[in-house]
């Protein structure tokens, strides 16, 4: 499988990461790059620890064993000070848009700007009105989320995750419950936000079909290690059997619908007392 090379236009470098919930193991030892500059898919099943990735990328959650290092810094290391500052060079975009619901539009994308950064009101207003324009909301400066439909949620959480220029965009299933056409309307915004202001975009989504329309690299995770990366073309083409019903929805295959449980009437029988 092909992988970016391990070089200064790494933004972001995942080494032998281990961690778990609990007595359940969720990375096994997981190594991934993501180079600078482009958009990057991480994909796999329910529950593989997409979201949580994420999550140790922007110092939420710590590894139990292994490093994550972006921009050079190993996050993990980090005081609160210093990892305050790192943050300020990321931008998120959460699952369900995650808006203030008290907060007008132009507030909601201010608010990062505002408790980040000491800038003046019309430089505020300046960038503001910048990013909701490149994602077509400049004249919704003025509704509360509630007044949103869900395509335009997601396009004024999109402003907001990139206000700040930032280096690294995160987005975490930013397609999730849009239809077609705001779906599109997305994608095409992220590579477009991430090619004009040269910053890198990492995307966890189940929609495979429409990140592999977008992305430059694809990862693809499974039992808590890397199971495919690469370009989509090349994952496309993959014959291993994982990579092949996963890409491709195949209903067989080793990926199983259940999860574990003991299969005896013994066991069945229990629940009901």
């Amino acid at each position: 499988m092909t992988m970016p090379a391990a070089d200064d236009n790494i933004l972001v470098e995942i080494k032998d990461l281990h961690f778990s919930y609990g007595d359940r193991p969720l990375f096994k030892g997981l190594s991934l790059q993501i180079p600078r500059g482009k958009v990057v898919a991480i994909l796999g099943a329910s529950g593989c620890g997409k979201t949580t990735l994420l999550q140790m990328i922007g110092g939420q959650r710590r590894p139990d064993r292994g490093e994550v290092v972006v921009d050079g810094q190993a996050v993990q290391t980090l005081g609160n000070d210093e990892l305050f500052e790192l943050r300020k060079k990321m931008g998120m975009m959460f699952q369900a848009g995650g808006l203030f619901t008290d907060l007008t539009t132009f507030e909601n994308v201010a608010f990062p700007l505002r408790e980040n950064f000491k800038l003046p009101e019309p430089v505020i207003r300046e960038l503001v009105l910048m990013k909701l324009h490149a994602v077509g909301l400049r004249g919704a400066v003025r509704l509360m989320p509630s007044e949103l439909s869900g395509g335009m949620s997601r396009r004024v959480a999109l402003a907001r995750a990139i206000v700040h220029d930032p280096i690294l965009s995160m987005y975490d299933e930013p397609f999730a419950g849009l239809d077609p056409i705001s779906l599109n309307l997305i994608a095409e915004l992220i590579r477009r936000l991430n090619d004009a202001l040269g910053t890198t975009s990492i995307i966890v989504t189940y929609d495979v079909s429409e990140s592999l329309k977008l992305v430059d690299y694809v990862y693809v995770i499974s039992d808590g290690v890397l199971a495919g990366a690469g370009t989509p073309d090349e994952l496309l083409a993959s014959d291993d059997p994982f990579l092949s019903q996963f890409l491709h929805a195949l209903p067989d295959g080793p990926i199983q619908f259940h999860y574990p449980a003991a299969r005896t009437l013994q066991n069945d029988l229990r629940l009901r007392e």
